[in-house]
């Protein structure tokens, strides 16, 4: 039974395009096809916009274009030259489906580049003894009421220091409500439940903890293993233990 002074061992947390070498090519303007089966004067008759002229070319071809904006009869060629089987230049071309209307699209937040590794730890080729933890209270305040946990890696190192970074995991959440225009309530945007912290300190080369590790090791001696604990155990390991060696030759400093 974890007690509550560490039920968050978080809470003093400080918070290149393909070039044709052969030959140049210019981009070649749109051309009409003769006795072609659609024409301008039809396409203009039908689709009076940009929009409803892209979904009727993605509608006959798959093909996605990119019309708004460009001169009225520039947009009808290319939108004939497209459905005739002319190739038309990549500018005119598009990315997104006609049907989807970005503006309905609920906007989903970048996620963040995972925080810096702490400068002082030694070089990863240091590393003794390794621990991974996936029962760890979550750092979040909102996932952590909901009993979830997140995912930790701790690292001892040859000089004594011992790391921990939290991996993960991440998770998307709806926040905010609004409206959209069918009445129905919708997010106002996506966020990042993200808890990584990058690698860092929890026992210094002096021996010493630091303030977020003294709360990591409290939490870890709670989980119990045999009559000692998991950061006894699996964490702070000796290093006699990892390497039978040093008792048939102790003087060999190679190992």
């Amino acid at each position: 039974m974890i007690t509550s002074n560490i039920d968050s061992p978080w809470a003093d947390k400080p918070q290149e395009p393909v070039v044709d070498t052969t030959k140049a090519k210019k981009p070649v303007a749109p051309k009409a096809v003769s006795n072609a089966e659609y024409d301008l004067e039809g396409l203009m008759t039908d689709f009076p916009t940009a929009r409803e002229l892209e979904r009727f070319v993605f509608d006959e071809t798959g093909i996605v274009l990119n019309l708004k904006g460009r001169a009225n009869k520039l947009k009808y060629q290319v939108a004939m030259d497209t459905l005739n089987g002319v190739e038309i230049d990549a500018k005119f071309k598009g990315d997104n489906n006609p049907y989807i209307d970005k503006a309905e699209l609920i906007p989903e937040e970048p996620l963040k580049e995972v925080p810096a590794r702490d400068p002082s730890l030694p070089d990863r080729s240091q590393v003794q003894n390794l621990f991974y933890s996936p029962i760890v209270p979550h750092p979040d305040d909102e996932s952590r009421a909901m009993d979830k946990k997140c995912h930790v890696l701790f690292k001892k190192y040859k000089n004594g220091m011992i790391s921990y970074e939290v991996l993960g995991p991440l998770e998307q959440k709806p926040k905010g409500e609004k409206i959209d225009k069918f009445g129905r309530t919708r997010p106002e945007i996506i966020t990042w439940v993200d808890p990584r912290t990058g690698e860092q300190t929890i026992v210094r080369e002096d021996g010493t903890l630091t303030p977020q590790g003294k709360r990591l090791r409290g939490m870890m001696m709670t989980f119990k293993v045999n009559r000692s604990n998991q950061w006894e155990v699996w964490i702070d390991r000796e290093f006699i233990s990892l390497d039978d060696s040093v008792k048939n030759n102790p003087w060999d400093l190679t190992k």
